[in-house]
């Protein structure tokens, strides 16, 4: 046989396997086409598993559903001011050159405590300034060498033991929030919150921003609510019990449904629920879920995400 021969040979060997190997689209459409006739298309995955180990160090957290409360809130913003009757000004008794100041803006101060003295123009001898109240130096308005005149201002002293926070309610929810509702303040500084009581609702209107006052009294335990920051504040006027709740942390939506995870063992499963009224932290289910069952109440945007990934690998 010729060298042409043997070429010619071994390229049409070549062309029939690989025609022998290589996939037939048309064959492929049909067998998928008949597998979904049948019934084997498989959905994607609506649920994951996570190790205990794994979950718990993941900050995952499950609860048992139960009954509850959902609140009616108002969101309002408030300004923290000194309570009025516990705040000193400081004069001098008598005109004369000062001849020491012992106390600057910012000192805590006792009553009792010397914080200045002067030298009496009228009887030539020293006389001490007196703390009248406990409390915290606002102002200082005088120094070594002046002489102020007789009732002259020389320091400003509040106590700021408690303050009064001031809340800001406009339009409609004035009508519906009055005195001895329970508040939530919260300091936008570092976030944390203290509970107090509505005590009063001023009876005239905030000129420049045209809304109604409403007032409560926050104890400054940790000395860090300062006259004339502003607060946030959560007003609650009324409160009604629920046969189910949820925190809203275990809410996710997935397909365009707000769904829960339930908690099987290692197993978490997606479940639908329908949804009836909320808070700020909590949401009434009214159909889905049943007293006892166990849903994840922390950090379930990981198990969404851990699902929605199984979906994207089995895709």
């Amino acid at each position: 046989m010729t060298r042409f021969h043997w070429t010619a040979l071994g390229l049409a060997l070549l062309l029939a396997a690989c025609s022998a190997s290589a996939p037939n689209p048309a064959s492929e459409a049909g067998e998928a086409h008949a597998g979904e006739e049948h019934g084997e298309h498989e959905e994607a995955p609506q649920q994951t598993s996570i190790p205990a180990k794994t979950a718990q160090a993941a900050g995952i957290r499950v609860a048992p559903v139960g009954p509850g409360v959902i609140a009616d809130e108002h969101q309002v913003q408030g300004l923290l001011t000194p309570i009025e009757g516990r705040i000193a000004q400081v004069t001098a008794r008598f005109p004369g050159p000062v001849r020491s100041v012992g106390v600057g803006v910012g000192d805590h101060v006792r009553a009792g405590q010397v914080l200045a003295t002067i030298e009496s123009n009228l009887s030539l001898t020293t006389y001490s300034i007196t703390a009248p109240i406990n409390g915290v130096v606002m102002a200082r308005t005088t120094t070594v060498g002046m002489s102020p005149a007789e009732g002259a201002l020389l320091f400003e002293i509040a106590d700021l033991s408690m303050l009064w926070v001031d809340l800001h309610i406009f339009g409609a929810d004035a009508q519906h929030i009055g005195t001895g509702v329970p508040v939530t303040v919260t300091r936008l500084s570092d976030g944390v919150s203290v509970q107090t009581t509505l005590e009063r609702v001023l009876p005239g209107t905030a000129t420049a921003s045209q809304s109604t006052v409403a007032r409560a009294t926050v104890a400054n335990t940790d000395g860090l609510w300062r006259p004339g920051s502003a607060v946030k504040a959560r007003v609650t006027v009324d409160r009604q019990p629920v046969k189910l709740v949820v925190p809203i942390t275990a809410l996710q939506t997935a397909e365009d449904q707000d769904v829960v995870y339930m908690q099987q063992g290692d197993t978490y499963r997606t479940r639908p629920v329908k949804l009836g009224r909320r808070d700020a932290e909590h949401v009434e289910v009214l159909d889905g879920l049943k007293v006892g069952e166990r849903v994840v109440v922390a950090q379930s945007f990981l198990i969404k995400a851990d699902i929605e990934k199984s979906t994207v690998e089995e895709e």
